[in-house]
């Protein structure tokens, strides 16, 4: 039997508890859940509450902004939370664990800025993470990364490209440093299994009901080695969660990708 991975920004997780309670129990009980924008110390994650639906729950925390997390039903082994790189370490962006032989991480990437230091530490964060990607890979071929990654790689990855032009997660450098990560060895598990010019989006904007137009950007992704992705099923948007009026809805939709063997 195949393990399902989720990623989700969640944009908060106290905020989202109930939500996320009812998505797991009710409509997509997965077995690896990586969540982003956790907004919260370690110490007042939610624990408890991921117990009690059988999950243990790595977490790199901190209060009011970023914030990652991995939850699975599996045990969670190797748990890795400073990653020795100055940019990767200088805030909660990252965490990693091994879930059987799989190596998990979890990613919230900055989002950038089209000029000055915040566009500098998007730049540095993604040479960061490539180098980190490209060492690690050959000592863990079963890899999985999962994420909020701050970019479109694609045309098909915003609803329309020129008004995007210019625009923060879709600047030609942007693309160009998610490209180079891809280069690692690692595939974008969508674009294995769909045809690349059809892609789904997985943020829209809050303030303008964007969602119900399906104007929308692709900023989440699960990409994945060789190893993992021979046996990848499926994988989908689930817009369940995103189109909720009660419990409020996070701006992003989980990506839910089922492999066929666990590695």
């Amino acid at each position: 039997m195949g393990l399902t991975f989720a990623t989700f920004n969640v944009n908060g997780i106290r905020a989202r508890l109930t939500l996320l309670s009812r998505w797991l129990k009710e409509k997509r009980p997965v077995d690896v859940l990586l969540m982003q924008e956790i907004k919260c110390r370690n110490d007042a994650f939610p624990h408890r509450d991921f117990e009690a639906m059988g999950y243990t729950c790595a977490v790199n925390g901190e209060k009011g902004f970023n914030g990652v997390a991995i939850c699975a039903k599996a045990p969670l082994t190797n748990v890795i939370t400073h990653f020795d790189a100055p940019t990767l370490d200088r805030q909660k962006r990252l965490v990693q664990a091994q879930i059987n032989k799989t190596t998990v991480i979890c990613c919230y990437a900055p989002r950038g800025a089209k000029t000055g230091e915040k566009k500098a530490f998007k730049a540095a964060f993604y040479r960061e993470l490539t180098d980190y990607i490209t060492q690690t890979l050959p000592r863990k071929p079963a890899l999985l990364l999962g994420g909020d990654l701050n970019v479109a790689l694609t045309e098909s990855d915003v609803y329309d490209p020129a008004l995007f032009q210019g625009e923060v997660g879709f600047l030609p450098e942007e693309r160009a440093a998610l490209r180079s990560l891809l280069q690692t060895g690692l595939h974008d598990c969508w674009h294995r299994h769909h045809r690349p010019d059809i892609a789904p989006f997985t943020w829209w904007d809050y303030r303008t009901a964007a969602i119900w137009r399906n104007e929308g950007m692709r900023l989440d992704y699960l990409l994945a080695s060789d190893t993992l992705c021979e046996n990848l099923e499926e994988i989908a948007v689930d817009l369940w969660p995103r189109r909720r009026k009660t419990p409020t809805p996070s701006d992003h939709a989980p990506v839910v990708a089922t492999f066929k063997e666990a590695a």
